[in-house]
């Protein structure tokens, strides 16, 4: 069909561009169907690796152009070295495609038998995807099993979790991909025959029945570049406290977004005493994002605060899973302090993620940790009822980056079958119910207090049970099953 490799490397670079579009605030994923359909066909003929990398740099490349004006603005990295970042990790991440259809190519000669592509793909994208999501601590951002949100499968989220949820949509693109040849027919219709049985059979996702609570979701819209500056403290708290103090009476529970508090409490006794006075007025539970010290290991935390009026001092739950090279500088690459001064020194937490009033336990999620299904998995193993999501997506501007950071928050509410009330200092703060679906979501880039509702959950979903369990497990009958077929064909034509 191309002329030359050239050809069909751009071919699948173009169609990796059009990836991103998939996901939120377009959720064109009928773009994102084609364009892994595309792929499918690129890759069965010349190249398929060479292919397949320029598909990763052209999803998460060009897919990540927001992160060039992040962190020349906030990071203090000179524009070339700030694309360049971009650059890298368009290098780094379109390895895993490549890996994933070079793991294709090694098990299976689909010249020979045309429909190996129909079991290896689906299987094999599980393992590429949760590969994705562990290996250098992980980026599963846009993951692809996200893409079931808002559509038939998605409480297949609720079983085979974000990672295995990926076999969906490369199954549905492989089927239309044989839908192509003549030959290839008749396996891709009976492909997709077994995939709509699948979808028909996709598990019902169970709402809580419990008591309906009310919560005040604080989303001040603080600038990124006053957050942290002691000049503008004064002007930041009053308006996170005004806005508290109108929504309290309407409110069981208030919530802050992530750093609300810039500075360390125990360092700023003034300051302290004032929030509590202001607190202890609503007679309201408060959440808020803040700093922590802990002078005796000499380490700093970034976290989640619990104030309740009938209980001193404040709890704490700590961010577990940093953002390297925004929160931290990893041990191997001491040199990028040199480049990157404004880089965080925070060490992660080892508690339970847990903060709790009376029987109600909240379970916090700090920013970045959202993206990955095994915290949020723990919260809700240590007793979680509802999981609380705090962060500042100030950081992404108006890019669509906030947008795809919030669409993780609502995968981990279909996966763990619990509300998740998200506050965020310039939006997107939301309450998701646990089907994924939003009730109440404010303007962006607006100050204002959410008023919504939500309900405890109990409810342990297979996930949550079994965590990445079943979607290795289904990877790995996916590829042990091609392997026995294709042994029995061998011995049929030997």
């Amino acid at each position: 069909m191309f002329s030359s490799w050239r050809m069909r490397v751009l071919a699948g670079f173009l169609c990796g561009v059009a990836m991103p579009f998939a996901f939120a605030p377009y959720h064109w994923l009928g773009l994102g169907i084609i364009a892994l359909t595309g792929l499918c066909v690129l890759i069965q003929q010349s190249y398929p690796i060479r292919t397949a990398y320029a598909f990763g740099m052209g999803w998460f490349g060009v897919g990540a152009w927001w992160l060039a004006p992040t962190v020349h603005q906030y990071g203090g990295l000179p524009w070339w070295l700030a694309s360049l970042v971009v650059v890298l990790m368009g290098v780094i991440l379109a390895c895993f495609p490549a890996l994933w259809i070079g793991l294709c190519r090694k098990l299976a000669d689909w010249s020979r038998l045309p429909y190996a592509l129909l079991i290896l793909l689906p299987s094999t994208i599980i393992l590429m995807e949760w590969l994705r999501g562990h290996l250098f601590t992980g980026l599963p951002w846009t993951a692809m099993g996200n893409l079931l949100l808002d559509s038939p499968a998605v409480g297949w989220l609720s079983v085979l979790g974000v990672y295995g949820g990926a076999l969906f949509p490369v199954w549905l693109s492989v089927s239309f991909a044989f839908l192509w040849k003549q030959e290839q027919r008749r396996y891709g219709l009976i492909s997709l025959v077994l995939l709509f049985a699948v979808i028909a059979l996709t598990p019902s996702l169970l709402m809580p029945t419990s008591e309906i609570k009310k919560v005040a979701l604080i989303q001040p819209n603080i600038p990124q570049d006053q957050r942290w500056d002691s000049a503008f403290l004064a002007s930041t708290l009053h308006t996170l406290t005004k806005l508290s103090g109108d929504a309290a009476p309407h409110a069981d529970l208030i919530v802050w977004p992530e750093g609300s508090v810039p500075f360390y409490l125990s360092r700023n006794p003034s300051w302290h005493e004032w929030l509590n006075q202001q607190m202890s007025a609503w007679q309201t539970p408060v959440l808020f994002g803040g700093l922590k010290y802990f002078p005796e290991q000499k380490l700093s935390q970034n976290g989640l605060y619990l104030f309740n009026h009938n209980q001193t001092p404040e709890s704490f739950a700590g961010k577990h899973h940093l953002v390297p090279f925004g929160e931290y500088i990893p041990s191997w690459l001491p040199w990028m302090r040199k480049i990157g001064v404004d880089i965080g020194d925070f060490s992660p937490a080892t508690d339970t993620g847990i903060l709790s009033v009376g029987n109600t336990h909240y379970g916090s999620l700090i920013c970045y940790e959202s993206l990955f299904p095994k915290e949020a998995r723990e919260r809700v193993k240590h007793g979680a009822d509802v999981l609380i999501v705090v962060t500042n997506d100030a950081w992404y501007g108006t890019s669509p980056a906030a947008w795809q950071h919030f669409q993780a928050s609502r995968a981990r509410a279909v996966e763990e079958g619990r509300y998740v009330l998200r506050a965020a200092n310039t939006g997107i703060t939301a309450i998701i119910a646990p089907d994924g679906h939003v009730t109440t979501i404010t303007n962006w880039w607006q100050a204002t207090a959410l008023l919504g509702d939500y309900q405890l959950a109990s409810v342990k979903t297979i996930y949550q049970q079994w965590g990445d369990m079943l979607a290795i497990l289904c990877a790995s009958l996916g590829i042990m099953a091609w392997l026995g077929l294709s042994l029995s064909t061998r011995k049929q034509t030997s």
